[in-house]
């Protein structure tokens, strides 16, 4: 079974990532900040993290720094959300990570889809 990682601080946004994806035959942990989700990849292997860019504690573009210095695979697993107004540092981040955005709101379709496609 694949393992996919959401971190997520809005409980109902998390909530329907793990109940979608679930359905889908993912097994699904959610962190609800990028401290918690460092020390959740230190002790699980992810095939797929569903990153939201605006976490506490360590934010999705931090995490996602850790990621490729110190777990390279799963960094290169990595999909970013955000339902905020992305500014121009933040879209050059995500252009220059290479990685997969999935904007929000989101329907449980494009999630899918979009982790699917991350685990071929």
């Amino acid at each position: 079974m694949k393992r996919i990682l959401v971190v997520e601080d809005e409980q109902s946004i998390g909530n329907m990532c793990k109940r979608i994806l679930n359905k889908e035959g993912f097994d699904v942990d959610i962190a609800v900040n990028g401290r918690l989700a460092q020390d959740m990849v230190k002790k699980t292997q992810y095939n797929v993290c569903v990153i939201d860019i605006r976490t506490p504690k360590i934010n999705g573009a931090e995490l996602y720094q850790w990621l490729v210095k110190n777990y390279p695979p799963v960094a290169n697993c990595v999909i970013f959300t955000t339902g905020s107004l992305i500014d121009e540092q933040t879209m050059t981040f995500i252009e220059q990570s290479g990685r997969p955005f999935l904007p929000k709101p989101f329907n449980p379709d494009e999630l899918t889809a979009i982790v699917k496609e991350s685990i071929k």
